[in-house]
């Protein structure tokens, strides 16, 4: 939450009380290149993949500080899921098109094309990528990235990430690597499902690592912030929120997405999309949500109270159906794990309804509940009794040499 000032300014015989925001506590990448004349970006054609997070601390697009801007040539803009100006739903194709305020051409990365095509990028000299990430694998924004730099590397573009604060912080890791055979757009990468780095940070990882298609390495440049320290959660940071996706409205949706979001690729229970608590809730029509808040709260989780709920979702699979369950109150991210919540919920909703079967109600969905998990590793272990510690060795087992491995990429404290 951005503090503010008030000051009363006192004239004869009037009162004025004006009210101030204090400066955000940090400053992105894309301010940073403002406060550097944009130096990196003279005499060069400039491609800017982006979307609606783009903004600088007043909230203006970074679409058009750099179309405004005269020492600045930018020629093409590049969509990712949602979209270069967030009008596409999620999971929605994107189109080429023209944007409409710059007149500049807008390249798909989410439809046919996941990658940019030499023809893409042939009136090209640098990428800059600037999109607000919420440090979870299966986002798609960091896929996009991935598969941007791999194209830079092919065809001889330099790249330059605008990096933003991870709304999870720096120091949450959680979920095992994704597995040869398991990559996809949700799990593009072999790095756990909550991976700790801002967007710059895990770019410097998958290039020195030569983490990307063909073991390339592209010429990289990070933008770093000021101010940023790895303790921080968004609401820290002084900045404004723009959802991210429709379905990540605010900096804290981020965490309930790890909580929930691996759960509802099933198509079983509802996570809250459609209504208006976006993954922040276990449901489904036959729940008794005083009975499934007593259980959870009864696991004696630190950091989280489950509260009953009902409501009727307003789209979606279960629009207009009754749905009863819990809402999920995080209160501190830190103290528990936000993956392994889902598989909690999942065993005690076991225990308390046997003979529903998840699993057979599920079978058309287990292909892609494995790519977000990054194996069949869990789905495999996990059904088998359905019991949160069959799997949390498998959840666990690579956080500490991931931590290892990311710690030399760190650019902040």
């Amino acid at each position: 939450m951005v503090k503010k000032i008030l000051f009363l300014l006192l004239l004869p015989g009037v009162l004025f009380v004006t009210d101030i925001k204090s400066q955000p506590k940090v400053k992105t990448g894309l301010e940073v290149l403002v406060s550097n004349g944009f130096d990196i970006l003279r005499g060069k054609r400039v491609g800017l993949i982006t979307n609606a997070t783009g903004v600088d601390s007043k909230l203006r697009s970074t679409i058009d500080i750099l179309h405004e801007t005269p020492t600045v040539n930018l020629v093409a803009l590049y969509g990712p899921e949602h979209g270069v100006r967030g009008d596409y739903s999620a999971g929605e194709h994107v189109g080429f098109n023209t944007d409409k305020k710059t007149g500049l051409p807008v390249y798909s990365l989410y439809g046919k094309t996941r990658k940019p095509t030499p023809e893409m990028l042939k009136d090209i000299d640098v990428l800059v990528y600037d999109i607000q990430d919420i440090g979870c694998r299966s986002y798609t924004f960091i896929s996009t990235m991935g598969y941007a730099m791999d194209a830079a590397a092919e065809n001889n573009v330099e790249f330059i990430v605008l990096d933003r604060p991870n709304p999870l912080g720096g120091k949450k890791i959680e979920g095992a690597v994704v597995e040869k055979g398991y990559y996809s757009m949700v799990s593009a990468f072999p790095i756990p499902y909550v991976y700790g780095l801002t967007c710059g940070e895990l770019a410097n990882l998958l290039n020195n690592e030569k983490l990307l298609a063909g073991k390339k390495s592209c010429k990289l440049t990070v933008v770093q912030m000021k101010g940023w320290k790895r303790k921080m959660k968004f609401e820290d940071t002084g900045l404004e929120w723009v959802l991210s996706s429709p379905h990540i409205p605010h900096a804290y949706s981020a965490q309930y997405y790890v909580a929930t979001g691996v759960m509802g690729e099933l198509g079983v229970f509802t996570e809250g999309v459609g209504y208006t608590l976006p993954f922040q809730i276990y449901a489904a029509e036959w729940i008794d949500p005083f009975k499934l808040a007593d259980a959870m709260n009864g696991l004696g989780l630190r950091g989280v109270i489950f509260r009953p709920v009902v409501f009727k979702p307003y789209y979606g699979k279960w629009a207009k159906k009754v749905m009863k369950g819990v809402q999920i109150h995080i209160i501190d991210a830190d103290k528990f794990n936000l993956m392994g919540l889902q598989f909690m919920f999942m065993d005690v909703h076991h225990a308390i309804y046997p003979d529903i079967d998840v699993y057979g109600l599920s079978t058309t969905r287990h292909n892609m509940f494995d790519k977000v998990t990054g194996s069949s590793k869990i789905r495999e272990t996990f059904f088998k009794n359905y019991k949160y510690s069959d799997i949390e060795p498998i959840i666990n087992k690579d956080v500490e040499n991931f931590r290892k491995l990311s710690k030399k990429y760190y650019l902040y404290k």
